[in-house]
């Protein structure tokens, strides 16, 4: 029920975790993370390499075969954040609210 061990015998956190006393499946928020990543990012993409100008922010973005872009930010902070997307034809300014993952689709 705690997660783990991994490889370094520590007990981590993990997407699923089983209760073996009750028969219980707890799905815990890595859980909801791996499927918004997987939903967006599918199979054949390709990651890309991409700059971030704030720190705090993590960010992925990946290229579909059909030109289309995918970029999921996270904002792990307590802090509304804003960047700026650039690389597109407009520039765009996106808000992030405190401890989010936020999903731009951009179409070329």
């Amino acid at each position: 029920r705690q997660g783990g061990p991994n490889w370094f015998e520590n007990w981590c956190v993990a997407p699923i975790l089983v209760d073996p006393s009750t028969d219980e499946i707890y799905f815990t928020p890595l859980y909801d993370v791996m499927c918004h990543f997987s939903k967006f990012i599918r199979p054949g993409f390709v990651v890309i390499q991409h700059e971030c100008a704030d720190q705090d922010i993590m960010a992925v973005a990946a290229k579909s075969g059909e030109n289309y872009f995918v970029l999921v930010l996270f904002n792990p902070t307590s802090q509304h954040k804003h960047i700026t997307i650039n690389g597109i034809d407009q520039p765009c300014r996106v808000a992030l609210r405190p401890q989010s993952i936020q999903t731009i689709i951009i179409k070329n």
